[in-house]
């Protein structure tokens, strides 16, 4: 009971192993395994210096289905944490269904040569999953992950119904650099310029990226303008909660990143289409990637809080008509950096992919196929968010989103 494989060795990959090894008793056994054997090392000492639990490492190529469905049984893992790039996220699902083991992740599937992401391809594989009698869990992190289990959350003890979701991504710290992104450059940057898109009555709404902006006061952080933006659970909330009217997301930025990021796309770094370089075929976005700083290394450098929640209204369950909840969390990114060795933004993605390994390794999230969060039960998530370094909070809203 409680071993698992991990697969990714970025600053989110390092959050999880942390809190898995923090917490023993769910987690006994830990494979850490990525393409770059030396970064697990690096990854697995810290966990040693800090907790004192000894995690193992394995060099993988996640595209490989073979090769990790070997290292899946060597291991004896019986949970693969994906925590490598979306575009890994169907060889790895394979990899699973070959090995015979659980599947959990943080983010979905987009194809490597389109900025699109959808769930319709790991949705296809509900069959497989359930005819193996096997998990999968989709998108176990913050945005998607924890604010579905918000959502969910709210439904289960606030609102009979979500007619209006709004979630509110803020990022309030700072670390000095000229532009540096948050998570994955290459992932991070091909969500930012893509189209904006909001459900609404019954449709999807388009509109151009970083063009709607709202300036919104948020807890512990200030004021800041955010952006409407595209981002992937609102199609499985939208989906599973099939009363809700309108459902948005918005992430904040500072003037100087969208600066930058618009004179990176206006001179053709941001795509994504193979360009000749020096006889070489190279990739603008990927090239990037390797000149920004490692947000793996900006932890040490950053400063001040994140504010990351749902505004939710509905019918409320106690028959008071309709209500407006507002549920977030406020995370320190020098108190991360203090406990793991992380920033904010990487912590709130890797504590819940430890809390959402440990609902299916505990046995509460266990009925085979594919779920996203909000399809899950929430309270026990709920409650290892309190413990476990990100408190929730639930206020009555006196009226209904304006923005």
């Amino acid at each position: 009971m409680g071993n698992v494989l991990v697969i990714g060795a970025g600053g989110v990959g390092s959050v999880a192993v942390h809190k898995m090894a923090m917490n023993s008793d769910i987690f006994s056994n830990i494979t850490l395994a990525s393409r770059r054997k030396f970064k697990c090392d690096d990854i697995a000492k810290s966990v040693k210096e800090r907790t004192g639990v000894e995690i193992n490492t394995a060099e993988v190529d996640a595209m490989d289905v073979d090769a990790t469905a070997a290292l899946i049984k060597e291991t004896g893992a019986e949970l693969v944490v994906n925590l490598a790039l979306p575009y890994q996220d169907l060889a790895l699902m394979d990899a699973c269904l070959k090995a015979g083991v659980n599947y959990l992740d943080t983010a979905n599937y987009e194809p490597e040569d389109e900025a699109k992401f959808e769930y319709k391809w790991q949705w296809a594989y509900q069959d497989k999953f359930r005819e193996a009698g096997l998990t999968a869990i989709l998108g176990s992190g913050f945005d998607p992950g924890v604010t579905s289990v918000f959502a969910t959350w709210l439904k289960k003890h606030k609102l009979n119904t979500i007619d209006y979701i709004d979630i509110l991504d803020c990022n309030g710290g700072d670390n000095g650099k000229a532009f540096a992104t948050n998570f994955n450059p290459e992932i991070n940057i091909r969500e930012v310029t893509a189209p904006a898109r909001h459900w609404e009555n019954g449709d999807w709404v388009e509109s151009p990226a970083m063009t709607t902006k709202y300036k919104f006061d948020f807890p512990a952080v200030g004021e800041k303008n955010m952006y409407l933006m595209y981002h992937e659970e609102l199609e499985s909330l939208k989906t599973h909660f099939p009363e809700i009217k309108r459902a948005r997301f918005w992430m904040t930025f500072g003037d100087a990143y969208i600066n930058h990021v618009t004179v990176l796309q206006n001179v053709g770094m941001t795509s994504i289409e193979p360009v000749m370089h020096e006889g070489k075929e190279i990739i603008p976005l990927q090239f990037l990637k390797s000149v920004l700083p490692d947000p793996s290394e900006l932890g040490e450098l950053t400063k001040g809080k994140t504010c990351i929640g749902d505004i939710a209204t509905g019918e409320a369950i106690d028959g008071g008509g309709q209500k407006t909840y507002y549920i977030y969390n406020i995370c320190d990114h020098e108190e991360c950096y203090a406990e793991v060795g992380s920033q904010a933004v990487a912590y709130t993605t890797g504590v819940p992919a430890m809390i959402g390994a440990a609902q299916v390794l505990k046995g509460n999230w266990a009925e085979p196929g594919v779920w996203n969060m909000e399809q899950l039960d929430p309270d026990n998530f709920m409650d290892m968010l309190n413990q476990h370094g990100l408190p929730w909070e639930v206020h009555e809203l006196d009226a209904p989103a304006e923005f």
